[in-house]
């Protein structure tokens, strides 16, 4: 298993194309970004698959954006990395919504992906 570099450069390689899905208003390519079978928890109730990323991404308003920062990563297998971040998700009409955001990335034969997602709004 590689050092925290190596898992932050996995979690980076993922989330930068996450982060510009989001960006763009692209919802499909998000879900893109995300494995069939997939655990998606963000501010709403979770679902599993593909289908529930994009229709939770196609209810967030245009302009939303997202910038996040690596704050803990773990690799617990050669093909797993575990991610705690910090969120700011902004907004054209709103105050920037910050949260925490647990991700594990699972490598496939196609490359990494995200397995699960958990977004936490910690006040």
């Amino acid at each position: 298993m590689g050092g925290t570099t190596d898992s932050e450069a996995i979690l980076r390689g993922v989330l930068d194309q996450w982060k510009a899905a989001v960006d763009a208003h692209e919802p499909r390519l998000v879900a893109s970004h995300f494995t069939e079978d997939a655990i998606f928890q963000g501010l709403r109730p979770y679902s599993v698959g593909r289908q529930g990323v994009v229709d939770y991404y196609e209810s967030q308003p245009p302009g939303m954006t997202a910038a996040y920062r690596i704050l803990e990563t773990r690799q617990p297998a050669d093909n797993l990395v575990l991610g705690y971040l910090s969120v700011d998700f902004s907004f054209t009409d709103r105050p920037t919504l910050g949260v925490k955001l647990g991700v594990l990335v699972k490598r496939t034969e196609d490359g990494w992906y995200i397995n699960h997602y958990q977004v936490s709004r910690l006040d």
